[in-house]
């Protein structure tokens, strides 16, 4: 850990990671403040950052006395965040260096498959 991110937000990059890629399932419990803390050898306050930075946007809820869950929807709800973060970071790049290029919607995408294809994945 790191990247030059702050480690809260690096604790709550990796939650939402597990959440995305299944490890973590909705309706499942989240990993308790103290064992993020201990694992990454970080302050606890750290990592209740971390998590608290989850809870303000619904991906995890408390339940007293038991500890954090993770919402359901909340794979949807971060999968739908990162396509949107992806378009802007990438997509829109790439329609503005394909006009320049003079390449279109289809050109664009033949370039993909071709360059998937080369990768040995399918696009």
């Amino acid at each position: 850990m790191d990247n030059g991110k702050p480690l809260f937000v690096q604790i709550a990059e990796q939650v939402e990671d597990a959440i995305v890629d299944g490890s973590f399932p909705e309706g499942g419990k989240a990993p308790s403040t103290n064992e993020l803390a201990a694992f990454h050898r970080i302050n606890p306050a750290t990592a209740a950052k971390g998590i608290n930075k989850l809870v303000d946007k619904g991906i995890l809820y408390k339940r007293r006395g038991i500890g954090m869950f993770i919402s359901e929807n909340a794979r949807e709800v971060l999968l739908s965040e990162r396509r949107e973060v992806f378009a802007e970071r990438y997509v829109q790049p790439l329609i503005i260096e394909a006009r320049k290029l003079g390449l279109g919607p289809d050109d664009v995408v033949a370039l993909i498959h071709t360059r998937s294809a080369h990768e040995g994945r399918p696009a």
